[in-house]
């Protein structure tokens, strides 16, 4: 018998990604952002590793198929899963884990049918693919899909589609061959030297919040910025008041970051600025001919 969900408690997100001993990638960021917004996390490691690989070579810990489904499976049938509002995924550490998300998703979904499922298809950057190709495929095809929302940088965005993005209107039309319903593109290309933009496309309509592009940026923007905006979404914010807030969060927190040398994220110290960013952003939808015509 499912057990009864605590009043007045905030519902729980299921996060799945890579774990680091140090640092602040995968669920490190994930976790804490979406817990520092308030809301409880179950936490999945696809893979452990002491680092971010961009640091240099590490021990690699995957968890065995089996018991990864295993794993997975104890959380589809928990009495508590009608505590899930939400699924977030991140980093795969093999293509193999992606039929086991898929199950738990439709499990989740099966006990909350309002129940949202975000995927980060973390897959390479602008040097091409940092995952076995089968990995990729794997999210692409299996895990895409199945997503409401997917939060690709544009280089993951354009490997997914087969497209090039080499301005707005191709990256918007781009987002719009993926599977998802809707698409949060990062590192989106501007026409203004400097800048970029995080683009949120819908079948209908986009969103534009265009920021300062950063030298040196840490690793991990990509995952916060998927847990920031499904936690503002679960909050209740709108869609151009959520892409605000993320955008504004991430923005000052790289800058800050990026300001005092560090080579991670320091979210535990600039903490204040997940919750109350004080960096504005500006978000402009698109007009014609970025509007979806049939």
């Amino acid at each position: 018998m499912s057990k009864p969900f605590p009043e007045g408690a905030p519902p729980a997100v299921i996060v799945i990604s890579s774990h680091v001993a140090r640092g602040s990638v995968g669920n490190r960021a994930a976790v804490f952002a979406l817990e520092t917004l308030g809301f409880p996390v179950w936490a999945v490691p696809t893979v452990l590793l002491p680092w971010h690989p961009g640091h240099g070579p590490a021990t690699r810990i995957v968890p065995d198929t089996e018991q990864f489904a295993a794993f997975l499976a104890d959380l589809g049938n928990a009495p508590w899963l009608g505590e899930v509002a939400a699924v977030m995924t991140g980093y795969l550490g093999a293509a193999s884990q992606a039929d086991a998300v898929a199950s738990l998703v439709e499990k989740v979904r099966t006990k909350n049918p309002s129940a949202l499922y975000v995927c980060d298809p973390v897959l390479g950057d602008r040097q091409g693919l940092y995952v076995p190709e089968q990995t990729a495929i794997a999210i692409r095809d299996t895990l895409m899909p199945l997503a409401d929302l997917a939060t690709p940088n544009r280089y993951e965005l354009e490997w997914l589609t087969g497209s090039a993005t080499p301005d707005t209107a191709a990256t918007v039309a781009a987002a719009r061959k993926a599977a998802p319903p809707r698409m949060l593109v990062t590192s989106a290309p501007t026409d203004r030297e400097g800048r970029l933009a995080n683009l949120l496309v819908g079948r209908d309509d986009a969103l534009r919040a265009e920021h300062d592009a950063i030298a040196k940026a840490p690793n991990g923007t990509g995952d916060l910025t998927a847990a920031l905006f499904l936690a503002h979404t679960l909050q209740g914010d709108n869609a151009g008041q959520a892409l605000a807030l993320t955008t504004g969060s991430v923005v000052e927190i790289l800058g800050k970051a990026a300001a005092r040398g560090a080579d991670e994220l320091m979210l535990e110290t600039d903490r204040p600025s997940l919750t109350r960013p004080q960096t504005a952003i500006e978000v402009k939808p698109m007009r014609q001919p970025y509007a979806h015509s049939a």
